[in-house]
């Protein structure tokens, strides 16, 4: 959410950033929440006017009281009165302007950072560097699921039954594999200085809006039934939402830390054969970063996230490229973002396995995370995320670039001390 009176003094700022973002429908936004939050503003100067004649007028009430004259105290007691109910309707008709003010400002996007690449969809991304040489192996890769079902590693047959489609049993090695892949990661974030954290799993509706869009929150949410509470879709929710309404005091910053945690997403919409699987499931687990810092230093911890992942992926001989998303790619509270991708050698090109994202003030105004100075002043944080590690769809990268032509799948030294000392897997 951008901060209202930067909107209301640049609308064409704003209106410019809108279409920069191929998002023409909210154009009128920015008029009505302009017109709306003068009239809040006109509602309460009335108000505040009211308030103080009424002090002002009590106290000659009492003079006249004093002096005898009753019957002018009198109609200045009506006044009062008249002046109350006034005071009543104009409260509440504050109140609900504010209230759709606040509803549309949360639809607003927030500005985008200028070296963003203007762009309406992830067509449009653009390719950064590229990290590690991709290799196509001279023998024929199977589809990731197929690689597992020979380990006896995966039952879909039986998730399905249990659960559904979106759903798996991992098993023996590969299931074996899945949590060493978290541990690393988590042990190569607590190396780099963050602190390890296992946070909620459910949050409630009020952390839910102010960590993401409306449009994020309706295609990927679970919700509990009869409860204010939802399924997280990455710990990066939780995470934030740890410092709602908090005053942090300067000095203290930046946080870093770094989280695991089961992630649960509807994933609607139909999905193509190269997501099948457990490339886009509704149940995975994930290993994520967060940063709550200065705003002068967001633009340095950014560049810090997505090389965390770009480290951690060569760490295991996993090539990788990343890429800028462009203006339309970039969901609602974003600033800057990019993904991180892994080559794979079956399809001859990269997918992505992580996205880093610098949502400014954006998620700290909806939150109310605060900074206080040294000399009592006070400002919104920045806060960033990014992607350690997410297993399932990094199991496809691993067990695509580390197969033998027999069959076998090789360990990086990285791993080792996690799959009980294994070179690979037969």
């Amino acid at each position: 959410m951008i901060d209202l009176k930067f909107l209301r003094e640049n609308p064409e700022i704003v209106k410019q950033n809108i279409k920069n973002k191929f998002q023409d429908q909210k154009l009128p936004l920015v008029d009505e929440v302009i017109t709306l939050d003068l009239n809040s503003r006109k509602a309460k100067q009335e108000a505040d006017t009211l308030r103080a004649n009424r002090n002002t007028i009590s106290k000659q009430i009492g003079a006249l009281m004093s002096q005898g004259k009753k019957e002018e105290a009198l109609a200045l007691k009506q006044q009062v009165q008249k002046d109350a109910e006034r005071l009543a309707e104009l409260e509440q008709q504050e109140k609900e302007l504010q209230e759709q003010v606040n509803k549309i400002m949360m639809r607003i996007p927030n500005i985008i950072d200028p070296t963003v690449p203007i762009g309406k969809d992830d067509s449009c991304n653009v390719e950064i560097q590229k990290y590690g040489e991709p290799v196509v192996p001279d023998f024929e890769i199977p589809y990731h699921t197929e690689i597992m079902e020979k380990f006896n590693g995966i039952d879909l047959d039986a998730a399905g039954k249990v659960a559904g489609n979106g759903f798996y049993y991992l098993m023996g090695d590969i299931a074996r594999l899945h949590s060493a892949v978290i541990s690393y990661a988590r042990d190569f974030m607590i190396d780099r200085g963050f602190t390890y954290c296992i946070p909620p799993f459910m949050i409630r509706s009020n952390v839910v809006t102010g960590v993401m869009s409306f449009d994020e929150m309706e295609a990927m949410m679970y919700k509990i039934e009869g409860e204010d509470l939802y399924l997280i879709g990455t710990s990066e929710h939780s995470m934030i939402g740890k410092f709602i309404d908090t005053i942090q005091e300067e000095e203290k910053l930046p946080y870093t830390l770094t989280s695991y945690s089961p992630c649960f997403r509807k994933e609607k919409g139909a999905h193509g054969i190269e997501e099948r699987g457990v490339y886009r499931i509704h149940q995975f687990e994930k290993q994520e970063m967060i940063v709550v810092c200065e705003p002068k230093e967001s633009k340095m911890w950014y560049d810090k996230l997505w090389q965390n992942t770009v480290d951690l992926f060569r760490s295991l001989d996993i090539p990788v490229r990343t890429l800028e998303c462009c203006s339309g790619d970039l969901a609602d509270l974003k600033v800057k973002s990019c993904d991180v991708e892994a080559w794979s050698p079956r399809q001859k090109k990269y997918f992505e396995v992580g996205s880093c994202s610098n949502l400014g003030d954006a998620q700290a105004r909806r939150l109310k995370i605060r900074v206080k100075t040294k000399d009592g002043g006070k400002y919104f944080a920045h806060t960033l995320n990014n992607t350690v590690a997410a297993p399932p769809r990094m199991l496809i990268a691993f067990l695509e670039n580390n197969l033998n032509a027999d069959g076998s799948v090789n360990i990086p030294q990285a791993l080792q001390p996690y799959m009980g000392g294994k070179t690979r897997i037969e």
